[in-house]
């Protein structure tokens, strides 16, 4: 065999052998969720102090109910990306937050003739990293954030929530998270992986603490698996400093 044909079938072996250490990872960690699926309780079960992990799937949301019985807008035609509707010196953001919806954000508020009091989140989460600049840039605009009893924000949608200069959680509203893949490649093998996931983890840690919140909110993060859901009950919410405490009707 000629020297040449010798390089190019050491190099597809390698390639073989690489895709099957690719292949073999992913699905070591994929495999004990397939066996072993998650046996939290739907999302809709109400939560307690210490039971509040809850199965989530962001394109499975169920309808659910208020209060009084009465059903809520169903979440299941959520947009596949953020939403952005400017009206009445407010922005509304809902949907999906996806790769490049930072970037849509930023050309929408250029546009707009006054910059937005506040922002209203309704989102299952998606990007971390455009969760993050979309925070920060809600904070360089001294922006409000501001959730209704209706309105949900889960996965990466907190960080969004937490760029507001003042942060107001209506009671009903669920607010929750877990861990995130910082959008590396989920194929690699964790001992490859993990140096992207510690600094990602570090990034969101650091930014918490630039918008003035406990990062010690993380550990419910770092301890949820994806196809799980924390949710932050509303005295947690307060303690972490993810929502400011409604005013007093006295005062």
């Amino acid at each position: 065999m000629s020297t040449p044909r010798r390089w190019l079938v050491a190099v597809l072996m390698a390639e073989i052998a690489l895709g099957a250490l690719l292949f073999g990872g992913d699905l070591a960690r994929a495999l004990p969720r397939i066996v072993w699926p998650s046996s939290a309780p739907q999302i809709t079960e109400p939560v307690r102090p210490g039971d509040q992990t809850r199965r989530f799937r962001p394109d499975r949301l169920p309808a659910r109910e208020r209060p009084d019985g009465t059903p809520m807008p169903d979440t299941g035609d959520m947009p596949d990306r953020l939403a952005i509707d400017l009206r009445d010196g407010a922005l509304f953001l809902r949907g999906r937050i996806a790769p490049g919806d930072a970037a849509r954000l930023t050309a929408a508020l250029d546009l707009a003739e006054a910059t937005p009091g506040t922002a209203w989140l309704d989102s299952p989460g998606g990007s971390v990293i455009d969760a993050l600049e979309i925070g920060r840039l809600l904070r360089g605009a001294a922006t409000d954030t501001r959730m209704s009893a209706e309105a949900i924000c889960l996965s990466a949608c907190p960080y969004i929530l937490a760029g507001g200069i003042e942060r107001r959680v209506a009671e009903g509203a669920w607010v929750g998270l877990h861990q995130h893949y910082f959008d590396q490649n989920t194929a690699l093998p964790a001992i490859f992986a993990v140096e992207d996931i510690q600094r990602g983890q570090g990034e969101v840690m650091g930014y918490l603490i630039e918008m003035g919140v406990d990062p010690a909110l993380m550990r419910h993060a770092l301890a949820t698996p994806p196809d799980e859901i924390y949710l932050l009950l509303p005295e947690e919410l307060e303690r972490y400093r993810l929502s400011h405490a409604a005013p007093d009707p006295a005062g």
